[in-house]
């Protein structure tokens, strides 16, 4: 080696063909499947590297040279994709093709990290001037405030000296502000890395807790660098809302669902279960804020964030500006990492003991989204569109008022009879044991065996019947009233049936409905409704549908979050492609040798000789339907899906992060219903108009005034002055709840300015 040449050459001992390769032993640490060939194992602190069976290097994990030096090889022997590496390491596709590229024209030794050191001295960003003045007029050393930067003690004096400022010299020992040290930061964000789950041990969780006293700028809410500056040393858990007075901000309407939002328990419950997600300007409680504010707005996909002005929207949640979508999609990856799914479930649990009063009868049915990528999914019936597609199917538990309780994500597409015992089951466990459930649902889960299972663990049904049915005499019908509807009336009919074998059955009430010659039979097993109660609550069930088209063109939950795929269950058993072909060409065999057969037997009704063609045809004809019945009895009925050819195979879309999406978009919901309530008595066109005024004063703009203890949300005029009444009304309502705004303890208040009424001169 040359002098003055810093190159580190890095040597890899790779074996020989020639030798006899001993057997890898079995893999005992966390396996990470990099490709088909290469497979990562990590035991402990070291990463071991097998590549076709071979046992290629060994690496330790936080060594930065040689995870390097591993994406690079792998890249140059062709172990695995770009793609791959990409996702099984943590790095971005840039980074693997400069690994791969410095490797290949300079070696391994450029792949060493050398520390940069400036010619003319280190040189110090703004934020960290700024927060050498604030420690330093709070009289923290000049070592301790090194300490917090990381800079060597010589960088603080000159930079100090360069301000203007004395050198202090504090003999007590300055105590280190909680969170230093909180963990390494990632080079691909703003903000450190997610650091794990929030049940860690007790020394971890205090070094998690809520920063308290650090410093913060305070004064410019325009520009929050110094509270970026600490997220990035790891020193912020989350950035405190700081606004500003201004006049006309758009849509500082959406704070009016923030009441309701805090009532839900969304940040008491993602604290206790997440504590945090990391050092970040963007924490726990911003992020969540931030996905429901965007719920509200129509803001569909984070990806649609382009669209608005990240400084207008920043301003709503009392930040200089909102996350860019890349930095959402990641506070998103880190929230179903932790306890996404247990957040959902505390949600709907604090929904249910909010409105007990509509827990007594529940609507349940399965939603299908059709999906147009290129994976092969499993198809799925599409009742909207009466045919099979490529879909994913969710069941949906609403309550007696048609809101979103909970739903179910399937893997496969059962029926509304296989689905239901696991729904009643989390049913169950969510409302209690002492309640009794009226379950509401579609001809989709006709089982009088499942109706049976269900009276005995405490459920009852309320369905249509199914099947052909004997008309019932139309002199037989009475005309009663329908509740909250003056002047309209129905044909009803009610007796008791037996519904199922003789056996396996149960009696239930059957309560009929005629409109003109159309009868409509539903069936339940509550004999204490009254008649007119059981016909309005299963005609209830089309708000339910209703929901769903709501929800696809309002919430877009029909829409991809992310892209990708996984593996379905390799032992879950599908029907087999293969009988199912077999057994179409039988029948088809079978209905052409029925032809056959048909025009033998009128030839022999003529009394003519049957032609030897024709009794030729029929002998092939019943010799072929023999034999492709004994090559369809051959096939199993069902495989599992591991047997199934590479093309014949389905995948489904990963859940995880379309689940807490679409939980989010349910809260949203959840909270507009509850002002659509809130307004009913002061907007008498509530039943037609009440979302739309809603969803309008949501993206209302305003004036946003700040004192020291409150905020004052001072909103446009609507379109009319009935509507600006109803939406004063609601200010008043919401006012008089006293919430203070997520972070701080500025309690937020509401009004609207009225309407000024242009007149025209006569």
């Amino acid at each position: 080696m040359r002098a003055g040449d810093r190159r580190q050459t890095v040597f890899v001992t790779v074996a020989k063909p020639q030798q006899s390769l001993e057997l890898v032993e079995p893999l005992r640490g966390d396996v990470n499947h990099v490709s088909a060939r290469c497979v990562l194992e990590e035991l402990e602190d070291i990463c071991v590297v097998v590549v076709s069976g071979v046992l290629v290097s060994r690496f330790h994990r936080e060594d930065p040279t040689a995870r390097a030096l591993f994406i690079a090889q792998a890249m140059s022997g062709k172990w695995a994709s770009a793609a791959e590496l990409s996702a099984a390491m943590g790095v971005c596709l840039s980074t693997v093709y400069r690994y791969a590229r410095v490797y290949r024209e300079d070696g391994g030794g450029a792949l060493v990290r050398r520390k940069p050191g400036p010619a003319k001295g280190q040189r110090l960003e703004e934020a960290e001037r700024q927060a050498i003045r604030k420690w330093h007029g709070e009289g923290v050393s000049g070592r301790e405030i090194a300490r917090r930067l990381r800079h060597a003690p010589v960088t603080v004096q000159k930079a100090l000296a360069r301000m203007g400022l004395p050198p202090t010299r504090s003999p007590a020992q300055q105590q280190a502000l909680p969170g230093v040290g909180a963990g390494p930061v990632d080079p691909d964000d703003s903000e450190p890395a997610h650091r794990g789950d929030a049940v860690e041990s007790d020394e971890s969780q205090q070094v998690r807790q809520e920063p308290a006293g650090l410093p913060t700028t305070g004064m410019d809410p325009f520009d929050r660098s110094f509270d970026r500056f600490l997220a990035s040393q790891g020193l912020l858990l989350d950035a405190e809302p700081i606004f500003a007075s201004g006049e006309n901000i758009p849509r500082l309407g959406a704070l009016l669902a923030l009441p309701l939002i805090i009532d839900s328990g969304l940040f008491v419950e993602a604290k206790r279960l997440y504590g945090d997600i990391g050092p970040a300007f963007y924490g726990l409680r911003t992020s969540l804020l931030v996905l429901v504010l965007m719920a509200v707005l129509r803001i569909k996909r984070p990806e649609n964030l382009k669209e608005y002005s990240p400084a207008d929207f920043g301003r709503i949640v009392g930040l200089d500006r909102a996350p860019e979508v890349k930095t959402l999609r990641r506070k998103l990856k880190r929230l179903i990492a932790g306890r996404s799914e247990y957040l959902l479930e505390a949600l709907a649990k604090r929904r249910i003991a909010t409105r007990e009063e509509a827990m007594g009868f529940l609507y349940v049915d399965g939603h299908v989204r059709v999906y147009g990528g290129k994976h092969r999914l499993a198809k799925a019936h599409v009742t909207r569109m009466r045919m099979s597609l490529p879909a994913t199917q969710d069941v949906w538990v609403n309550d007696a008022a048609g809101d979103p309780l909970f739903f179910v994500t399937m893997e496969a597409h059962p029926s509304l009879v296989t689905a239901l015992p696991p729904i009643l089951e989390e049913a169950r466990e969510l409302v209690g044991d002492e309640r009794r459930i009226t379950v509401v649902f579609d001809r989709g889960g006709w089982s009088p065996k499942l109706f049976a299972q269900m009276a005995a663990t405490g459920f009852d049904v309320l369905t249509y019947r199914k099947g052909s049915i004997t008309p019932i005499p139309q002199d037989h019908f009475e005309e009663v009233e329908v509740p909250d509807k003056p002047g309209r009336t129905w044909l009803l009919h009610e007796r008791t049936v037996w519904v199922g074998s003789k056996k396996e059955g149960l009696w239930m009430r059957q309560v009929t409905r005629r409109r003109g010659d159309h009868q409509t039979h539903i069936l339940t097993t509550r004999h204490d409704l009254a008649l007119t109660e059981v016909a309005v609550r299963m005609f209830g069930r089309w708000r339910q549908e209703n929901f769903f088209k709501y929800m696809r063109q309002e919430f877009a939950i029909d829409g991809l979050v992310e892209y990708g795929f996984e593996e379905e269950d390799q032992l879950r058993s599908v029907p087999n492609a293969h009988r199912r072909r077999a057994d179409k060409a039988w029948k088809k065999a079978r209905n052409e040798c029925r032809k056959l057969k048909t025009a033998y037997a009128e030839v022999g009704l003529t009394g003519q000789e049957h032609p030897s063609e024709m009794i030729d045809a029929l002998t092939l004809a019943q010799a072929e339907i023999d034999a492709l019945k004994v090559e369809r009895d051959a096939l199993p009925q069902r495989v599992t899906i591991a047997e199934l050819s590479d093309d014949e195979r389905t995948v489904y879309l990963p859940a995880l992060r379309k689940r807490l999406c679409d939980g989010i978009k349910m809260l949203a919901y959840q909270v507009e219903s509850d002002l659509v309530r809130a307004i009913a008595p002061h907007y008498p066109r509530v039943l037609d108009e009440g979302r739309t005024l809603i969803a309008a004063a949501f993206q209302s703009s305003g004036e946003l005034h700040v004192t020291d203890t409150e905020l004052r949300i001072t909103l446009a005029p609507q379109s009319s002055p009935h509507r600006t009444r109803a939406i004063e009304e609601l200010c008043r309502l919401l006012d008089a709840r006293e919430v203070c705004f997520p972070g701080t303890r500025l309690r937020v208040r509401y009004a609207i300015r009225e309407a000024q009424i242009v007149r025209r001169a006569s």
